[in-house]
C-alpha cells in the first residue's frame, strides 16, 4: 500500500517489546536524486526491481513477520531538496517522526556521497533537540557498476566507523536479500534502542523512588 505524504503522522506501538504482538518502525529513507531510494524501497515491499521513479514523495506501509512476530513498516521515502535549499536538509518534522534512518548513495556518484555526509551530521546535531538513540544504516547502492565507482568501500565504511552507524555496500538492481538484510538489521538497532531507552527510564524510576524513600528518613 502507498500513501502520499500530506501530514505524517507518528505511529506509536502500543505493543511492548517483550510480548510476540505486532511492533511498529518507521524508517526514513533519505539520500541524492537517483542513488536508488525508492528501488531499494520496492525491492524490498514486492521483491521486484524498478529502475524508473517519477518525483514523488511518499509513505510505503508493509507488513511482514520475522521470527514469528509481525513487524509494521512504515518507510517514508523522502525527496532531495531542490531549489537552492541545503543539499543535506532534514525537516524536524521528518526528524520526530523517524525511529531510525536509511542513507543511499550512488558509489558511482561521489556528490551524493557529500550529501549522505552532511545527512549524518545533520542527525548528530538534532539528538539534543531530539533525544534518544535514532539508528542510522549508510547504504552505498549501485555495486554492480563498478566500472562507474567513484567512492570507494573503505570510504563508506570509513564515514559509517567514525559516526556510529550501520554499513551495507549493496546492488538493489542485482539482489533482493541484500535489501531485507538492511531493513532487517535496521529493525533489530531500533528495537536495541527502545530496550535501552526502557531500561533508563526504569533505572531512573528507581532511584527517583529510592531518593523519595532517604528524603523522608532524613526529614523524620
Amino acid at each position: 500500500m502507498v500513501v502520499q505524504v500530506n501530514q505524517p503522522t507518528r505511529h506509536y506501538s502500543k505493543t511492548m517489546e517483550g510480548s510476540q504482538q505486532k511492533v511498529e518502525a518507521n524508517v526514513l529513507l533519505l539520500g541524492a536524486e537517483s542513488v536508488g531510494k525508492s528501488a531499494l524501497t520496492v525491492r524490498f515491499l514486492t521483491r521486484r526491481f524498478i529502475g524508473e521513479y517519477g518525483d514523488i514523495e511518499s509513505i510505503y506501509s508493509h507488513t511482514d513477520r520475522i521470527e514469528g512476530r509481525e513487524i509494521s513498516f512504515n518507510i517514508w521515502d523522502s525527496l532531495c531538496p531542490q531549489n537552492g535549499e541545503v543539499e543535506g536538509h532534514i525537516s524536524d518534522r521528518q526528524l520526530q517522526w523517524a525511529d531510525g534512518f536509511i542513507l543511499v548513495y550512488s558509489i558511482c556518484d561521489r556528490a551524493s556521497f557529500n550529501v549522505v555526509r552532511q545527512q549524518v551530521q545533520r542527525i548528530q546535531q538534532a539528538k539534543s533537540k531530539f533525544p534518544g538513540a535514532h539508528p542510522v544504516i549508510i547504504v552505498g547502492n549501485k555495486r554492480d557498476l563498478q566500472h562507474r565507482r567513484t567512492v570507494s568501500s573503505e570510504e563508506g565504511r570509513l564515514l559509517a566507523l567514525s559516526t556510529d552507524c550501520g554499513f551495507f555496500e549493496i546492488s538493489v538492481a542485482e539482489t533482493y536479500h541484500e535489501v531485507q538484510l538492511v531493513f532487517h538489521e535496521l529493525l533489530d538497532l531500533i528495537r536495541e534502542a527502545r530496550a535501552l531507552k526502557k531500561g533508563a527510564a526504569g533505572i531512573k524510576g528507581i532511584v527517583r523512588s529510592m531518593s523519595a524513600v532517604f528524603g523522608r528518613k532524613r526529614t523524620e
